[in-house]
């Protein structure tokens, strides 16, 4: 048996997980039985090449499917991590980094999670991302230069904190 590659895990934080819990079960015990109920009624309204009901209750039961295999897999995969347990000086996965733009002065908090909990609208960078790629194993008083599409940022890592 091939021994397990770390780049298989799909880190994620326990919130992370709890909400990928709570979609798939949404999706399993809610949206599933709709779509069903609604292919059964549009399937009831006759010849089904031109039922555009029943098209749409066909596509959206794939997406419901393939949703659940895609959740699935990612648990099957995950490498859940309390962040409040971590005690590190550096930036892990997992870390809330405050941040002061050098050219601006502008500080930013951002914390580096998992892929599918990235929302830069609320502060939360994938860990693939460039800036989370930038900021791992740095410590408070480095400067992190990250290549963005619009050129290169620097910014000052002013705390590090995990909770």
């Amino acid at each position: 048996m091939a021994e397990e590659q770390v780049s298989d895990k799909i880190p994620m934080t326990v919130l992370g997980k709890r909400l990928l819990d709570e979609e798939l079960k949404r999706l399993m015990t809610v949206d599933r039985p709709s779509v069903i109920k609604a292919i059964e009624i549009a399937r009831g309204h006759g010849d089904l090449k031109e039922n555009a009901d029943y098209s749409a209750a066909k596509e959206r039961q794939g997406f419901i499917e393939g949703r659940i295999q895609d959740i699935n897999g990612k648990m099957a995969r995950a490498k859940v991590i309390d962040t409040s347990t971590i005690r590190s000086t550096r930036v892990v996965f997992g870390a809330i980094v405050e941040l002061s733009e050098e050219e601006s002065g502008k500080k930013i908090t951002y914390q580096i999670v998992g892929v599918d909990e990235a929302d830069i609208k609320i502060g939360k960078v994938g860990i693939t991302s460039p800036i989370a790629r930038a900021l791992i194993g740095k410590e408070a008083g480095d400067e992190v230069v990250v290549h963005a599409p619009k050129g290169e940022i620097r910014y000052e890592v002013l705390d590090i904190r995990y909770e």
